[in-house]
């Protein structure tokens, strides 16, 4: 069956008629969005512009960083992302923690069903909204009815039965359910941005607690010699003290450097099981299952880092690009509310067979069907409209605010890591430098313990300070290797990587909504911000025919 639909320019001047009344804004909005497109049904959905600096951080980033332990880091301006990156510390453990935590975490389990759950309310929405309904109904009743005294029997008892098809579809004129499609796949592909970046920051939580734990072992070990010689050195002066050759006091300050340093064990082990546990949940393991340290030595620092280029850097960061997402489909909301202010038009139809018994029923006289349209244009709802419109359009102000802020932080993250990474490098340069030299002192003095020109006393104590140096050898080490890969997660995810984010939610309808085809898949056809095809240079004309119409009735 063929129905055929009025175009819009033969609507608007009947829906003039019907509600002469309607409120002059309604057909003020329907001349301007039919003049200037879809400027007055929803904002620009491109996001604001940025600045773009010469460089992230306060002072120019150098080529370079200092040469610590024979590495200097080298500053790749310009580069891409780097997808696996944490393979560049050329460590097949610390590789196969990462594997681990990305097949196992429930986190990104989650997320990763939560963007499914997403995609198929998309589906959803899309073929609810702008396909036609069809539904099959069947009814079999038997009634007794009161009749006429005067022709009949006071009561009749009869049968009813029907089976039809009915149909019915309501033509988006302004939008409503097109807007509101690209509204929820921009959702999704907010989704799928988020879920990029959960990746992307497990693989960074993995590596940093890895490091950061095999740094604390080492920590722990290097404390514990620390407290072995500190007891030494508190025993020695209670012989002395003894036997006369060391005051009370010298025993007793050695006593408290020893307590002292042994106070400080417990937290410091508390601290490392701590960062065992949490890398154990990043793994999807339980805590007591906690995987064996990894040694410092193991893990080679990636001498050639990525900087990406500030006006990249919006494409690239996952979470830059969820901003954008969230933005457009804020813009998309607003011209839900628009488009709800104007008329709709749904059009209903059924077909089938009736009768008092099925032999009437199945034959030709109880073929029954029916063709309807109704036309709805909203006139007084209390102002709820205006306030819904009002209301979105505020939400899309605060999501352009935040997208703002979101490229703001980002390029503070980068400018952080990326000073963290200079300042690491001249930190571990000198902390390995006075390791060595503690390392040497240590070495002469143990040699000439050995031959009887010192006391064993100078050994101990030049044993400590070789320690104390390594001690700040190893958190040096260990800062270098997590800032690192803080910035590797900084740079956000290669061009290619956030295309095949964006794909994953396309693949189910996550860009400008459309048609579905056989199989369900959605497909565009629909670009972002442009206004319904059905409003043109004529429904502009009866737009303003009907302004009048309304200005001569009041």
């Amino acid at each position: 069956m063929r129905v055929s639909i009025p175009s819009l320019p033969s609507l608007l001047p009947i829906a003039a008629r019907v509600a002469p009344r309607a409120s002059a804004l309604t057909a003020a909005l329907a001349l301007a969005g039919a003049t200037a497109g879809c400027s007055l049904f929803a904002p620009s959905d491109a996001p604001p512009a940025m600045p773009s600096p010469a460089h992230y951080g306060a002072t120019p980033l150098p080529e370079r960083t200092a040469a610590a332990q024979g590495v200097a880091q080298r500053f790749d301006i310009g580069a891409q992302p780097v997808p696996d990156w944490w393979k560049r510390y050329r460590s097949p453990a610390l590789d196969a923690l990462v594997d681990e935590g990305l097949r196992n975490s429930p986190t990104l389990a989650a997320a990763e069903k939560s963007l499914s759950a997403a995609r198929e309310q998309l589906r959803a929405q899309i073929g609810s909204s702008l396909l036609p309904s069809i539904d099959a109904g069947g009814q079999a009743t038997r009634q007794r009815a009161l009749g006429v005294p005067t022709f009949g029997p006071q009561t009749v008892l009869y049968n009813v039965f029907a089976g039809q098809l009915q149909a019915s579809y309501t033509l988006d004129l302004f939008g409503a359910a097109r807007f509101a499609n690209r509204a929820l796949a921009k959702r999704v592909d907010m989704n799928a941005y988020q879920l990029e970046s959960t990746r992307r920051a497990l693989a960074a939580n993995i590596v940093t607690a890895a490091v950061t734990s095999a740094a604390l072992a080492e920590q722990v070990a290097t404390t514990e010699r620390l407290v072995t010689l500190a007891r030494e050195q508190a025993n020695d002066a209670a012989a002395r003290h003894r036997l006369g050759a060391a005051s009370r006091t010298d025993m007793l300050n050695a006593q408290q450097s020893a307590a002292a340093l042994e106070a400080s064990l417990p937290a410091l082990r508390q601290q490392w099981q701590t960062t065992r546990h949490a890398l154990a949940v990043l793994l999807g393991r339980t805590p007591d299952a906690a995987p064996a340290d990894l040694a410092l030595a193991d893990m080679r620092l990636p001498q050639d880092v990525p900087v990406v280029v500030p006006s990249t850097l919006l494409q690239t960061r996952p979470d830059i690009r969820a901003a954008e997402a969230g933005l457009q489909a804020a813009a998309a909301e607003v011209g839900v509310a628009t488009a709800q202010m104007f008329p709709q038009l749904s059009l209903s139809a059924s077909m089938g067979h009736a009768g008092f018994n099925w032999p009437a029923m199945l034959s030709g006289a109880g073929a029954i069907w029916s063709v309807g349209a109704s036309l709805t244009q909203p006139l007084f709802h209390g102002g709820a409209l205006l306030a819904q419109r009002r209301a979105a359009r505020a939400t899309y102000d605060a999501a352009v605010d935040q997208y703002r802020q979101t490229v703001l932080a980002a390029f503070q993250d980068v400018a952080d890591r990326l000073a963290a990474l200079d300042n690491d490098a001249g930190a571990l340069d000198a902390s390995n430098r006075s390791a060595v030299a503690a390392r040497g002192a240590f070495d002469d003095t143990a040699a000439r313990v050995r031959l009887g020109a010192l006391p064993p006393s100078a050994a101990r104590a030049s044993e400590q300070q070789y320690r104390n140096a390594r001690l700040d050898e190893i958190r040096a080490t260990g800062a270098r290797l997590v800032d690192t890969a803080r910035l590797f997660q900084a740079m956000g995810t290669p061009t290619d990587d956030g295309k095949d984010a964006k794909d994953a939610a396309r693949a189910s309808g996550a860009s400008a909504p459309g048609k579905v085809d056989a199989v369900g898949k959605i497909q565009a056809s629909e670009t972002a911000g442009a206004a319904p095809a059905i409003v043109d240079a004529h429904a502009a004309a009866s737009a303003e025919r009907a302004l009048r119409t309304q200005a001569a009735a009041r």
